[in-house]
């Protein structure tokens, strides 16, 4: 019976792949997948296997994501095991949902394989915790990037101006507008923040500043970039170790 396994690739290191994800891959007939799953991984597949890629970047889609749905269903009624590999984990901004109710809807077998989280990982290579005792004890992730045919937005910007730890992913085409409104509602200018690009990775770049700053100190990184906020930015110098 086929199969579809809807596959986090984790955020760009090829040791942080799961063993389940590296079974699922190796067994697959077909292999869907995005821009940000590092090419190594696609080594992992077997010579038959057919690779699709459906890759999307900011302002350019492979195929939007109504017939990325439709091309993971088609592939079902022609190959047995169905591989969907999606960046980081399929439920965090990766619209693995959506996928995962379009198959149900058409009674099509599937399974979620989850993905180790850039929200948690990019930070941990740059020598950042997310959450550390005496400095803060929660953190958020939010997207950078919201549907721009939303009228209001849903990020509730109010409800930052505590000391937690806000990771925002797809945000660094937005991070002046970000900062600025942190700023405007109260954050300190002086409050510790940090981009990272292409974390996890032999490319990794990490910028340190201030939300007063970063905009400036950050130009022209290369994506995928997150913005982590918070006073965990500070502990990077001792604990840096990756770059």
């Amino acid at each position: 019976m086929p199969k579809v396994y809807l596959t986090g690739a984790g955020p760009g290191d090829v040791e942080l792949l799961t063993l389940k994800a590296v079974r699922v891959i190796q067994n697959a007939d077909v292999l869907i997948y995005d821009r940000l799953v590092n090419p190594e991984i696609l080594e992992l597949a077997k010579e038959s296997c057919d690779l699709i890629y459906v890759g999307k970047e900011d302002k350019k889609h492979t195929l939007p994501q109504e017939a990325i749905n439709e091309l993971i269903y088609q592939a079902s009624l022609k190959y047995e095991n169905v591989v969907r590999l999606k960046g980081g984990d399929p439920f965090v901004f990766g619209r693995g949902g959506e996928e995962a109710l379009y198959l149900y809807e058409r009674n099509i077998k599937f399974e979620i394989i989850p993905g180790i989280t850039s929200a948690i990982a990019v930070p941990a290579y740059a020598g950042i915790p997310v959450t550390h005792r005496g400095i803060t004890t929660s953190f958020r992730v939010v997207t950078g990037h919201e549907n721009p045919k939303k009228k209001i937005s849903q990020i509730e910007w109010e409800t930052f101006l505590n000391d937690e730890t806000i990771v925002f992913l797809m945000g660094y085409h937005n991070i002046e507008l970000i900062s600025s409104k942190l700023i405007a509602l109260g954050k300190r200018k002086d409050y510790p923040c940090a981009v990272i690009s292409k974390g996890t990775t032999k490319e990794q770049e990490v910028v340190v500043g201030t939300l007063e700053d970063i905009t400036n100190k950050s130009k022209n990184l290369p994506t995928p970039a997150m913005i982590i906020i918070g006073e965990v930015v500070t502990l990077r110098e001792q604990i840096r170790w990756f770059d």
